[in-house]
């Protein structure tokens, strides 16, 4: 009992922090879908190419919402397979984060590795950081504490596994349903009659009045 309560606390607990990295993605698509739409309004043509800053917000905001999406459904089923994807695909976002921040930290000439963005949104995101750098730091904390926390949760969770009450309770739900078929089977079994039986049985009876009348 005390195990399933806790096995089902900690799968509320990593939806909960898995929600925070689906609210990270789903506001990086809509920030890219409102770049979009002031670039198509600058250029006033559809047939340009998006520029790579666009286009790579919308990529993680994406792949932010998917790894939400299948953070809750290894959650939720507790399959092996689900929280060992799950879990490799954070990692992979944890380590480009890290690489990111390391490139900012040690790198001074960081913004000649990225090519140029003739958007001007490139340099607006970073001049509203700078601007508000303790409410960007923060955001930036939670998002990764969030993954942070979801690799250990889901790791745990896998070491677990499924809760094996599930297993007999679902034998036992099928046991009633096997019932009626064995008595009815035990009911045929016990009334039925051998035809070749009965054949022999009224042959004999036939011979014996003949050798009477005889």
């Amino acid at each position: 009992m005390m195990g399933r309560m806790a096995r089902s606390c900690l799968q509320s607990v990593l939806k909960l922090v898995n929600s925070v990295i689906g609210l990270a993605g789903m506001g990086m698509i809509l920030y890219s879908l409102w770049m979009i739409r002031v670039w198509l309004k600058q250029i006033g043509s559809s047939d340009s190419h998006l520029p790579w800053f666009i286009i790579t917000f919308l990529i993680l905001g994406v792949f932010f919402c998917f790894i939400t999406c299948s953070g809750h459904i290894a959650a939720e089923t507790l399959n092996g397979h689900c929280l060992s994807c799950y879990t490799v695909l954070v990692f992979l976002i944890l380590i480009l984060e890290a690489a990111v921040v390391a490139d900012i930290f040690f790198n001074r000439s960081w913004e000649e590795d990225f090519p140029e963005d003739p958007t001007g949104k490139f340099d607006e995101l970073k001049n509203f950081i700078k601007s508000n750098a303790e409410m960007c730091e923060w955001v930036s904390i939670s998002v990764v504490a969030a993954q942070a926390i979801s690799i250990f949760l889901a790791i745990v969770l896998r070491a677990l596994g499924p809760d094996p009450g599930n297993y007999y309770d679902s034998d036992d739900d099928l046991v009633p349903a096997r019932l009626p078929l064995l008595r009815n089977q035990s009911q045929h079994a016990s009334y039925s009659i051998d035809p070749n039986l009965s054949q022999q049985g009224v042959s004999w009876n036939i011979k014996i009045n003949d050798k009477a009348n005889n």
